[in-house]
C-alpha cells in the first residue's frame, strides 16, 4: 500500500469511525431503556446531563443545522478538510435523526471530499466516447 492511496482512504476510513460513534451514542446512550430510567432517578449520575444536552441537540436540530452550515462552507472552500467536517457533522446528524439535513451536508462534504482527491491534471476516461475503429450504423 503506498502513501498516496493510504493518505486517500484516511478521511474515509475516519468518516466509517465517525459514524460508529454516533451509532453507538445512539443506540447505547439515547435509545437505552436502562439508561433512560437510570437518569430519571432524582440521583442521577453525572453523565446524565450529557445525555440530556445530545437528545436537545437533535430535539432542536442543532446537528442538522450545523450540517448545513459545513457543508455551504464546503462549497465555497477548496480544502479537503471543510469538505471531511461536513462529511462528518452529515452522517452524525444522520444518524441521530436529523435526515433531511444530515443526508444533504453528507452529499455534499462527500462529493466534495471525492472531488478534492481526484488531481485536476487527470484526464478524462475514454469510456464512452466513440473509438477510432468503431462502425456507426446508418438511419
Amino acid at each position: 500500500m503506498t502513501v498516496h492511496s493510504l493518505r486517500t482512504m484516511l478521511p474515509w476510513l475516519a468518516l466509517a469511525a465517525i459514524g460508529g460513534v454516533a451509532a453507538w451514542l445512539r443506540y447505547g446512550l439515547i435509545e437505552s431503556s436502562t439508561l433512560a430510567q437510570l437518569c430519571g432517578d432524582a440521583a442521577s449520575p453525572w453523565w446524565c446531563t450529557w445525555r440530556q444536552w445530545l437528545v436537545l441537540g437533535f430535539l432542536y436540530n442543532v446537528y442538522g443545522i450545523a450540517a448545513l452550515l459545513a457543508a455551504l462552507i464546503a462549497l465555497l472552500s477548496p480544502r479537503p478538510a471543510v469538505a471531511w467536517l461536513a462529511s462528518a457533522l452529515g452522517l452524525f446528524a444522520l444518524v441521530l435523526y436529523c435526515f433531511q439535513s444530515g443526508a444533504i451536508a453528507l452529499l455534499v462534504g462527500a462529493l466534495r471530499l471525492l472531488r478534492t482527491q481526484v488531481p485536476a491534471t487527470a484526464p478524462p476516461t475514454m469510456q464512452d466516447r466513440p473509438r477510432e475503429r468503431d462502425i456507426q450504423r446508418q438511419p
